[in-house]
């Protein structure tokens, strides 16, 4: 065997143990085992207000007070008597208590009732999709939301998707990850692959190399 063909003999085997040290350090980053199969998620959730939401807020008996405002890329809003105050990381319901004590500075006995009309939520509790998706993007979650509805959303995997090897990154739990099979779920009609999704949810989709 010549001297430039055994080197290239060596650099070929090089770059194999090198593909396969990645791929074994990559299995060791993620579970095999998906979250549990999609379920009816806990109807305990409340929807929390972020930057970017829409608020219609309805004083009872004082329709001059009564409009709809957004959320400041700061998370505060303003109102007729209700300047500056911080409305990201609340549910509505809790909103509305702070600006009947705001309101209470000036009228008396104040009712208000708060409707989000707009939905972006705060970031930490943001899907977020990445890589070979149709359309790659930041949706808001949404209760009962799995992995099904988010690939709707985003339009599919693209031709060079490798869906069975996607990685779900999962924030509420210390950034853990998880091997989902987004291909065998959108293109083969395989439910037993579609799961439950959770706040703040990060789907990375890489792209096939075969």
């Amino acid at each position: 065997m010549s001297v430039s063909l055994k080197n290239g003999v060596v650099a070929v085997i090089r770059w194999i143990v090198i593909g396969m040290m990645g791929a074994a350090v990559f299995g060791c980053a993620t579970n095999s085992i998906p979250p549990a199969p999609a379920s009816a998620a806990s109807s305990s959730y409340n929807y929390i207000i972020g930057p970017g939401d829409s608020v219609n807020i309805v004083v009872w008996r004082n329709p001059e007070l009564s409009m709809s405002v957004p959320v400041r890329p700061d998370g505060k809003i303003a109102a007729p008597l209700v300047e500056d105050l911080v409305a990201m990381g609340k549910d509505a319901t809790t909103l509305a208590r702070d600006i009947e004590k705001e309101l209470g500075k000036y009228i008396r006995d104040p009712v208000v009732t708060v409707v989000v009309t707009e939905f972006v939520g705060p970031y930490s509790e943001q899907i977020r999709v990445v890589g070979e998706a149709g359309k790659p993007q930041t949706l808001p979650y949404k209760q009962k939301m799995t992995l099904l509805d988010v690939m709707i959303a985003v339009g599919g995997l693209t031709d060079f998707a490798d869906g069975n090897s996607t990685t779900l990154l999962r924030t509420v739990e210390g950034d853990k990850q998880y091997s989902v099979r987004v291909a065998d779920l959108i293109k083969r009609g395989d439910v037993s692959a579609n799961v439950d999704m959770k706040p703040g949810d990060v789907l990375i989709i890489p792209r096939s190399w075969f």
